[in-house]
C-alpha cells in the first residue's frame, strides 16, 4: 500500500476538520460549477458569431475566466474526494475494529 501524504495523514488525524473541509469544498465546487456549461456554450456562440472581433471584444478573456473557474472547480472536487476517502476509510476501520473486539 502507498505511503500516505502529509495532507492525508493530517486529515485522518482530524476528522472534524476533515468534515468541515469536505463541506466547504463541496460548496466551492457547487458554486463554481453552476451554469458552467451554459456559460461555455454562450461564450462559444458569441465567439463563433462575432469571429475575431468577438475575441478582441472580451470573448477570449471570458474564455480564460471560464477555464480558470473550471480548474478551480476541479480542485475543489479533488479536495472533496480526498476528504471523502479519508472519512470513509476512518469509519470503515472503526467498524472493523469494533467487530473484532
Amino acid at each position: 500500500m502507498a505511503e500516505q501524504g502529509k495532507l492525508s495523514s493530517w486529515l485522518s488525524a482530524h476528522p472534524v476538520w476533515t468534515f468541515v473541509l469536505l463541506t466547504s469544498s463541496f460548496l466551492g465546487f457547487g458554486i463554481l460549477s453552476v451554469d458552467l456549461a451554459k456559460v461555455i456554450l454562450a461564450n462559444a456562440e458569441y465567439i463563433s458569431s462575432n469571429g475575431w472581433a468577438g475575441l478582441i471584444d472580451g470573448g477570449l478573456q471570458q474564455l480564460f475566466e471560464i477555464i480558470r473557474n473550471a480548474i478551480a472547480a476541479m480542485m475543489f472536487y479533488l479536495l472533496f474526494k480526498l476528504c471523502e476517502h479519508v472519512l470513509v476509510d476512518k469509519l470503515a476501520n472503526q467498524n472493523l475494529k469494533s467487530r473484532q473486539d
